[in-house]
């Protein structure tokens, strides 16, 4: 599946799979920016989304070696976005300021899936399961 992507800053990386068989794109850290309340990591790039996909950008499994957590714990790029790819990282209990990402740093990865559009029917009634309402920790973990 071939998707545009466009470069807003000459040091952006092109995303990438690092390995035969992953599933996300690696997103590198072109800048970054402080505020009270986060840290923001711009890639540098803008991406096209298809009409009927969307793009989710999760955290890389490496984050658990710093002291940040992704602010939406999932991002969402939906097919009409066309700004900068941008990560926002709150920073963890135990934050020690030389443990974030750096600039050139994969700080991200992104997915990208087929999204069916669904229409919700109000019913008065569901189906029965063997789960029906069980919550939280149903399973017995």
């Amino acid at each position: 599946m071939n998707i545009k992507i466009k470069k807003l800053s000459k040091d952006a990386v092109i995303p990438s799979y690092a390995k035969i068989g992953d599933v996300g794109l690696d997103l590198t850290a072109v800048s970054i920016s402080y505020t009270d309340n986060y840290i923001e990591y711009g890639t540098g790039l803008a991406i096209e989304i298809p009409e009927g996909f969307g793009g989710f950008i999760f955290p890389r499994s490496s984050i658990s070696n710093y002291d940040l957590s992704l602010c939406n714990s999932i991002g969402v790029i939906d097919s009409n976005y066309r700004g900068e790819l941008k990560l926002r990282f709150k920073t963890t209990y135990n934050f020690k300021p030389n443990n974030l990402y750096n600039i050139g740093d994969r700080i991200g990865q992104l997915i990208v899936m087929p999204i069916p559009k669904i229409k919700l029917q109000v019913v008065d009634d569901l189906d029965i399961t063997n789960r029906n309402s069980l919550g939280f920790g149903s399973s017995g973990v």
